[in-house]
């Protein structure tokens, strides 16, 4: 099990991965057509949801993995491919964009925006893997650094329009970018951690 650990790098982590940034122009998107204030009152609700099946997957995922007797080992090196893929994302998005998100001209209800936006695949199965890697005495200090990413992710996405208006779309891309060099790093970290507990160098 890994026993280094800080909430503070594991929150950042996290939040890397929920990529609020990132999601500010989708929500904007998906919104457009609704009041101002209903539009925070959304906002609040979807990230509730998200929350909601987020700890579902935090408090029962470790399960999950159990089943298939993986070692810490395979999960962090998992985990930093998983972290790799995520972040060439960030850095290199796709020139399809995320208009598949856009589908409904109606108020969203848990989709888009609680899930995949929030708990998506990769915020998932990220979780599998942090509760897998780090020892059960950790647990609560995990669940603080998962809470605290979500908390800083909601206040960025209830900012929205406002950071909209401040960053506009090229400042928005610039920080995505600045996550995701940042968690490349952070992937590449991971993967020779790994490859360190599995010869034991």
């Amino acid at each position: 099990m890994v026993e280094n650990f800080s909430i503070l790098s594991s929150a950042i982590l996290f939040m890397f991965v929920l990529d609020p940034f990132g999601n500010v122009p989708l929500v904007l998107s998906i919104l457009k057509n609704v009041d101002e204030k209903r539009k925070k009152i959304i906002i609040v609700r979807e990230m509730l949801f998200g929350l909601a099946i987020l700890l579902f997957f935090f408090f029962f995922g470790k399960s999950f993995l159990n089943i298939f007797h993986l070692e810490t080992e395979a999960v962090t090196i998992a985990g930093a491919v998983i972290f790799f893929v995520i972040a060439l994302r960030m850095i290199f998005p796709g020139n399809e964009g995320n208009s598949a998100l856009f589908g409904s001209s109606e108020e969203p209800f848990m989709v888009p925006i609680a899930i995949p936006m929030i708990a998506g695949p990769s915020a998932l199965a990220t979780l599998l893997l942090m509760t897998k890697a780090y020892s059960p005495n950790l647990h609560w200090e995990l669940f603080a650094s998962v809470v605290l990413a979500w908390f800083i992710s909601s206040c960025i996405l209830y900012l929205s329009p406002f950071l909209y208006k401040v960053l506009r779309q090229k400042g928005l891309n610039a920080l995505e970018k600045l996550m995701g060099m940042l968690l490349l790093m952070m992937a590449v970290q991971m993967f020779i951690d790994g490859i360190r507990e599995l010869f034991h160098l």
